[in-house]
């Protein structure tokens, strides 16, 4: 109970809010490496899913391939890019490992998506003359959309837990408060910068179901 108290006391002090390492400074650090490396994980892994989905082709091994990364941890990868030249590039290492861990959710997710849409609607579409490109872009995406859209807020939330590794190698965010408290032999501070983080996490998720529910039928997977 003292150390809940203890925790409570600390969060709710003004001075530990404000400066370059308080928590809004802290907070806002966590986000953009967060959004960063989630603009980043799509980028590599949503056109390579939705491609491999529309041909059928090659992407239960794009598939496994990715999950490797799940395998590994990501403090392990994160050592390694330290330890390698690409340690001297800023905090490029922390922003690869983070995306390498984000990447297989949202490639599976995609995938299986593209390849769960009805073979009935696609042959329809090819029946009418469709395109590749129209097919992909006008049949398939929009209803493996759901399906893309969990993968995207799976991955997210998983990089909000994440990227609190981030402090191990000098970088932002809300792990810098969880390192400095064992710097300083500090529980509280320790127990505040994990619970920071849990609930910057379940922020995100309330944010991503909040969106989905306002999104239209279509978009959450519910029929017309």
């Amino acid at each position: 109970m003292n150390t809940l108290t203890a925790t409570w006391d600390w969060l709710t002090t003004a001075a530990n809010w404000s400066g370059d390492n308080g928590i809004w400074h802290r907070l806002a650090e966590h986000l953009y490496l967060t959004v960063v490396c989630l603009a980043i994980s799509c980028a590599i892994a949503l056109p390579v899913a939705l491609v491999l989905g529309h041909l059928g082709k090659g992407g239960a091994l794009a598939v496994n391939l990715s999950n490797i990364g799940r395998a590994v941890p990501t403090f392990a990868v994160l050592v390694l890019l330290l330890l390698s030249p690409i340690g001297t590039w800023g905090s490029w290492p922390t922003i690869i490992a983070l995306v390498l861990f984000a990447v297989p959710p949202l490639l599976t997710n995609a995938y299986v998506g593209m390849r769960g849409v009805d073979a009935d609607v696609v042959r329809a579409a090819r029946g009418m003359g469709m395109t590749g490109r129209q097919m992909l872009f006008g049949v398939e995406l929009p209803l493996a959309l759901p399906l893309i859209l969990t993968g995207v807020r799976i991955a997210a939330v998983q990089l909000v837990a994440t990227a609190t590794v981030a402090a191990l190698a000098g970088g932002g965010g809300l792990g810098r408060i969880i390192t400095a408290g064992f710097n300083l032999a500090s529980t509280p501070q320790v127990v505040a910068g994990a619970v920071l983080v849990a609930l910057f996490a379940l922020v995100v998720e309330g944010v991503f179901e909040g969106a989905q529910r306002l999104a239209p039928d279509w978009a959450r997977g519910s029929a017309a």
